[in-house]
């Protein structure tokens, strides 16, 4: 499969399989999953980055194990909206990732992602370490929701 609009996400994945969020890093990748009705995301991994081999692998695995039918991936714009270097980086990850699965994938705008959950490990007075042990999984799952909540599941059918 290949890059998909999230408009065409529900016709090209089964029903019962979950969604994977990806909050792809410099050092790491946070990683999300979704329940099967596709209402809540809820932090799933971190992944120490090596190479891209093994961290595909370590992910697809991951997708496997958790029945996944699709690739949720933030992609961090710039605040007014232009595409920088790093969502070039996550572009050319994605376009080297596409022969590796069948699965497909979609982008999700996550500009602010790690501001909004850092703000929030704040707020629950998390010390630094514990921050940075969350923040990767957090921001995926957080990336998650928001396609989540754009395709309306959490609606309760509603179209």
């Amino acid at each position: 499969m290949a890059v998909i609009d999230l408009a065409d996400l529900r016709g090209a994945v089964a029903t019962g399989q979950r969604l994977i969020g990806i909050d792809l890093g410099t050092k790491t990748i946070g990683l999300a999953l979704s329940d099967v009705m596709w209402t809540i995301a809820t932090p799933l991994e971190t992944i120490r980055r090596v190479k891209f081999t093994p961290d595909v692998e370590a992910m697809l695995a991951l997708a496997g194990q958790h029945g996944a039918g699709a690739l949720v991936i933030g992609l961090p714009k710039n605040l007014d909206g232009t595409e920088g270097p790093r969502a070039q980086s996550t572009r050319a990850f994605v376009r080297n990732l596409v022969p590796k699965t069948g699965l497909p994938i979609v982008f999700w705008d996550e500009r602010l992602s790690t501001a909004a959950v850092t703000r929030t490990l704040l707020e629950a007075d998390a010390s630094r370490a514990r921050r940075a042990e969350l923040v990767d999984k957090m921001a995926a799952a957080y990336i998650l929701q928001g396609a989540l909540d754009r395709l309306g599941y959490g609606d309760f059918g509603a179209e």
